[in-house]
């Protein structure tokens, strides 16, 4: 029997976070992996997350982790301006490297690490997500059937803004110089999602806004100096002429949703997020959606059913998605996850909003 893939997660910790939510989740329903080290800041954090989790070994030190030799994959899901040392430090151990989108806080740095990438000769993977979604793969299958494509709309809205007060962990990403605002988080998911169903985007013109910038920390009453947009609106157009608009938000006081709409000369496809109980299930990256087509001659949107065997919560489904393949390359030597050359080429088409 083949020994599972050891994963070491940097940033596991046991109270909240994205690695809880979604990548422990993924890990433990996956028979090609399994959880041998977390690391967080605090050793009594780092002990409760081994605890909690079910992993072999606790760290404070993320070098310490990645040179284990329990540990195959570092997982880097920490603060953005962090990922530059962390990812560095395990590709030093020669490890492979699966770290969250955004890579890096600017196209400089992501650039870095993909060269020191593949000078590692490991696998790495960020975390893009979306286009591992059933229904994306489905959209995408069926673009054929509606023609030569014409253009496309994506709407995506998140509440993350609307309250004046919010959590103190959230404060950071108000802070443009994070990398991790609405721009760099949202917008990068949706225009690699574009560019996986449509291809390379090879004109971009965009504007930002703060439409919001009153928000003060919930804990404490501390006033957040708001630098990062909240409002993104972008026009588009991809290799095969299709042009394409977006427009991307915070602060919707509505139910958050996305809505992708892809014309063509003999119909149309729409992806709509599904409505779930949880908000933030309506990104196009942690969500499902719903597929439904329109021809010529119908009035009516026909819903499109497909099948979603994944037994996963709904913020580890695409994520577990991603840890199935990231499997199937380091067996077969394919290349087949997004990569760091990937999120340099991402962050380059945003570096220019």
């Amino acid at each position: 029997m083949t020994k599972p893939i050891g994963v070491g997660i940097v940033g596991a910790n046991p109270d909240r976070g994205w690695a809880a939510r979604a990548h422990i989740p993924a890990i433990a329903a996956s028979p090609d992996f399994s959880l041998a080290a977390v690391a967080t800041t605090r050793a009594s954090s780092a002990e409760e997350a081994r605890a909690r989790f079910g992993a072999q070994h606790a760290f404070t030190d993320a070098r310490d982790l990645a040179e284990h030799p329990d540990v195959d994959l570092v997982v880097v899901t920490v603060k953005v301006p962090a990922h530059v040392e962390l990812v560095t430090v395990a590709l030093e151990a020669g490890k492979h490297v699966y770290c969250e989108w955004p890579l890096a806080t600017t196209a400089a740095e992501a650039a870095a690490l993909a060269v020191a990438g593949e000078r590692a000769g490991v696998h790495t993977a960020v975390g893009l997500q979306a286009r591992f979604s059933p229904t994306v793969r489905q959209a995408q299958a069926m673009l054929a059937e509606i023609g030569a494509v014409q253009s496309a709309t994506v709407y995506s809205a998140r509440g993350k803004g609307n309250a004046r007060d919010v959590p103190g962990w959230t404060a950071y990403t108000y802070d443009r110089r994070s990398g991790a605002g609405l721009v760099e988080v949202l917008g990068g998911h949706a225009l690699d999602l574009v560019q996986y169903l449509l291809g390379p985007i090879r004109e971009l013109t965009a504007r930002t806004a703060i439409r919001n910038g009153s928000h003060h920390v919930a804990e404490t009453g501390e006033p957040i100096d708001v630098t990062a947009p909240d409002h993104f609106l972008a026009h588009a157009e991809v290799d095969g002429g299709a042009v394409v608009s977006v427009h991307l938000h915070d602060g919707e006081a509505a139910m958050p949703r996305t809505r992708i709409e892809i014309a063509g000369t003999e119909g149309n496809l729409a992806l709509t997020s599904a409505p779930e109980a949880d908000p933030w299930a309506a990104q196009p990256q942690i969500g499902t959606f719903e597929l439904r087509t329109s021809r010529p001659g119908s009035p009516e949107w026909t819903v499109i059913p497909v099948s979603d065997p994944s037994a996963l919560p709904i913020q580890a489904a695409n994520v577990g998605r991603v840890y199935a393949q990231l499997a199937a390359d380091l067996r077969d030597g394919t290349h087949m996850v997004p990569d760091f050359a990937t999120a340099r080429r991402l962050h380059e088409l945003l570096s220019t909003v």
